[in-house]
């Protein structure tokens, strides 16, 4: 134990594992331990778990940020999407210079070897992408854009509000949650709720069921298939006067390829994958602020993915 020496090994791996499943804080009072002590043999125990997962060769990733403080304070994450797991988090925001500086630790055979990258429609992100992964095919994450479509769903509440006066305005106040969520999110009074409104706003009721609809495009196995259904979405907007939806429409036409790519079979990975690790980071994040050791969070990050190390480990010196 060279960082520390005056704990075993095998207290060191004790005190380690009760780390990934119990705060840091906690962890200290039960063993009466020093709050630097237990982070530090909790490091030695990530690490090692970081280091038998051995090097990284990924065929799939996902691009993301996560926002590491209130504001504009954003790192990248990139996921193996095969594995299931954050690999790298890392650079000050968001900008193509951020995501290059995972490809540069992952070096250039590693990254020619990338197949599929998934990703929102950030032009750095893709920038970075084209530059460094050349051979990876780029699909955009389902998530973001359907993030995007509850946006325009959110500015046609917004319009109707104030084009409306007296009873026909207040079926919709305070119904924003309402209308956002998922059906299967809402009490049976929300739900009760959500039918009064969109049966008082027809306009409101036709966005809402574009809205539930277009996440079928992501069902086609073709791009022909993907591409007919768009097009008969687009004609559904005609006449309707919802300019929040025509506006979207037209984002999606900019960036059809990175969705009409997901039809093809090789590239069918999950897309809520990249969501649903995101999830699971910000409760790490929110168990660790009060730690201002940032290199310590994005190796929290990475080995609560990993699997717990056996009780024979032997703790590498880093």
């Amino acid at each position: 134990m060279a960082q520390n020496p005056r704990y075993t090994e095998r207290f060191a791996l004790h005190v380690g594992r009760l780390c990934t499943s119990m705060s840091n804080k906690a962890v200290a009072e039960l063993e009466r331990l020093h709050d630097s002590t237990v982070k530090d043999l909790s490091k030695l125990y990530m690490q090692e778990q970081v280091r038998r997962a051995g090097r990284l060769r990924p065929r799939a990733i996902g691009i993301d940020e996560i926002a590491v403080r209130k504001g504009h304070d954003y790192r990248v994450v990139v996921s193996d999407l095969d594995q299931g797991r954050p690999i790298w988090m890392g650079g000050n925001g968001r900008t193509q210079a951020d995501v290059e500086q995972f490809f540069a630790q992952l070096g250039s055979k590693a990254s020619d070897g990338i197949e599929l990258v998934v990703i929102d429609m950030w032009r750095p992100f893709r920038n970075a992408v084209r530059d460094k992964a050349p051979n990876a095919a780029i699909v955009f994450d389902k998530f973001h854009i359907m993030r995007h479509l509850s946006k325009a769903l959110d500015q046609v509440r917004r319009d109707e509000y104030r084009r409306l006066q007296g009873k026909d305005r207040s079926w919709i106040k305070g119904q924003r949650y309402t209308l956002l969520s998922a059906r299967e999110n809402l009490t049976l009074e929300g739900r009760q709720a959500l039918k009064k409104l969109l049966a008082a706003n027809r306009r409101l009721n036709t966005a809402y069921l574009l809205k539930e609809s277009f996440g079928q495009l992501w069902s086609y196995r073709t791009e022909h298939g993907a591409r007919a259904f768009f097009e008969r979405w687009k004609q559904s907007l005609r006449w309707q006067r919802l300019e929040p939806y025509r506006k979207f429409a037209e984002m999606i036409e900019r960036h059809w390829d990175g969705i009409a790519a997901y039809c093809r079979p090789e590239n069918k990975v999950s897309l809520g994958m990249v969501e649903g690790l995101n999830n699971k980071i910000r409760v790490i994040q929110r168990s660790a602020y009060g730690y201002r050791d940032e290199d310590y969070l994005r190796l929290k990050v990475i080995a609560s993915f990993l699997p717990p190390l056996p009780e024979n480990a032997r703790l590498h010196p880093h």
